[in-house]
């Protein structure tokens, strides 16, 4: 089974990449390729930094929207996107601007409001991830959250609580997206790593 892991120069590649060698992947590749995402078996899209920029670098790379869109949307090859990498599945972002994501979700990444002054943002640090539902890879855990924007909009299958409700993850078919850095997040982590290397949506 071949993982291609997106380089869109975001910073993380290598703690994530080690993450799933733990979790028992074998053949990763860190690329940017289009022709190699094409061809992957699960895609794996992380991010840090500023919503923005992150999709600057994504488009900056000829034919690996397309490339992404082809295998994970049209090829319904399992995807998994982190932190960032999550929020771009959004239509928008409104961190530094408005900013156009990739849209394959219906919704936008907006800036954490909490309702208590005392809860600071950035949202950093371990927080339960509640299920809204039953899903194969998601279940109610703890998990490593850093992060000042959030996802608002459909398909949410997890939250979390920072003085209000907060998604934790999104999911539909084959596609999952996930707030909380899962290569931080220990054995909660790990595991739900090792269940999206054997998904099968």
């Amino acid at each position: 089974m071949s993982l291609a892991l997106v380089d869109i120069q975001s910073g993380n590649l290598h703690s994530v990449a080690n993450a799933l060698r733990a979790a028992g992947a074998e053949d990763i590749a860190i690329t940017a390729d289009p022709d190699a995402i094409r061809r992957a078996d699960r895609i794996v899209l992380p991010g840090v930094g500023s919503f923005g920029a992150c999709a600057a670098n994504l488009r900056a790379v000829a034919g690996l929207e397309e490339s992404l869109r082809q295998a994970a949307l049209d090829g319904g090859r399992p995807f998994l996107g982190i932190c960032v990498g999550m929020q771009l599945l959004a239509e928008s972002g409104e961190e530094h601007g408005l900013h156009q994501g990739l849209g394959w979700v219906r919704g936008s990444v907006k800036r954490l409001a909490p309702a208590d002054p005392a809860a600071k943002v950035p949202h950093m640090g371990w927080n339960d991830v509640q299920p809204l539902s039953d899903h194969a890879l998601v279940p109610a855990g703890e998990a490593y959250f850093l992060h000042s924007y959030a996802f608002e909009g459909d398909d949410v299958i997890a939250r979390t609580d920072h003085a209000g409700p907060v998604t934790a993850a999104i999911g539909r078919d084959n596609l999952l997206g996930v707030q909380f850095h899962p290569e931080k997040s220990q054995r909660y982590g790990l595991e739900l790593l090792a269940r999206f290397l054997e998904w099968k949506p």
